[in-house]
C-alpha cells in the first residue's frame, strides 16, 4: 500500500474518516426529526448507539492488524481519533439510558444498575472506557508512560464486557452479539498468533 505523507494524512484521511464516524450519529439525528426511529425511538437510540460503540471498538482494534498485514504504518495514526469515537457512542448510549430512558430519576438509576445484571456490566464496561479516553492524549502517554501500556490493555477487556452486555440484554435473536463475539475472537487470535511468532523470533 502506498505510503502517505503526514500532509494527506493530516488534511485528507483523518477529516474523512472523521466525517465517516459521523454518519451514523447524524442518521439518528436524522430520523429522530423525521419520526424514522421507529413505534419505539428510545430504544432504537438505545441499540444503535450501543452497537455502533461496539463497532468501532473493535474497527479500533482492527487497526494494528490490518497495518500489519498492509505494511500501511499511517493506519496507526486512525486509532485514536476511532478510539474516541468508541467513547462518543458510548456516552450517547449511556445519556440515553439516564435522559430518555430514565428521566435522571438517579435513584431509579442506581437501584436499577445492580439490579439488572446486564447494566451492570454495561455501566461497569463505559466506566472502564473513562481512563482511556481521558489518558488518549500524547501527552499524557508521556506522562504514564509504561503505565499507559498497561491501562490501555483494558481495550482488550471492555469489548467482552460489551457483547456480554448485548447479549444478556436480548429475550431472543442472538445472532448480533454472536456475530461481535467470532469478530472479537478473530481479532483476538490474531492478536495471539503475532505475538507468539514476534517471541520464537526473539
Amino acid at each position: 500500500m502506498k505510503t502517505l505523507t503526514n500532509k494527506q494524512i493530516s488534511f485528507f484521511v483523518k477529516p474523512l474518516v472523521f466525517i465517516l464516524c459521523l454518519v451514523p450519529f447524524g442518521l439518528l439525528v436524522l430520523g429522530a426529526f423525521n419520526d424514522g426511529l421507529g413505534v419505539n425511538p428510545v430504544e432504537t437510540l438505545t441499540h444503535e448507539t450501543g452497537q455502533w460503540a461496539l463497532r468501532f471498538l473493535l474497527i479500533t482494534l482492527f487497526v494494528t492488524p490490518l497495518r500489519r498485514l498492509t505494511k500501511a504504518l499511517w493506519l496507526i495514526k486512525l486509532r485514536r481519533m476511532l478510539g474516541l469515537f468508541v467513547f462518543f457512542y458510548a456516552v450517547l448510549h449511556f445519556i440515553t439510558y439516564i435522559w430518555l430512558d430514565q428521566f435522571f430519576d438517579w435513584p431509579e438509576i442506581l437501584a436499577d444498575i445492580p439490579k439488572r445484571p446486564f447494566i451492570t456490566i454495561g455501566f461497569a464496561s463505559f466506566v472502564l472506557l473513562i481512563p482511556l479516553a481521558i489518558t488518549s492524549t500524547n501527552a499524557m502517554q508521556r506522562r504514564l508512560k509504561k503505565k499507559w501500556l498497561t491501562l490501555h490493555k483494558l481495550v482488550y477487556v471492555i469489548p467482552m464486557l460489551v457483547i456480554v452486555h448485548f447479549l444478556w440484554s436480548l429475550k431472543a435473536d442472538f445472532s448480533e452479539p454472536m456475530i461481535y463475539s467470532f469478530v472479537f475472537l478473530g481479532l483476538m487470535l490474531m492478536r495471539y498468533f503475532h505475538d507468539r511468532k514476534k517471541a520464537m523470533a526473539d
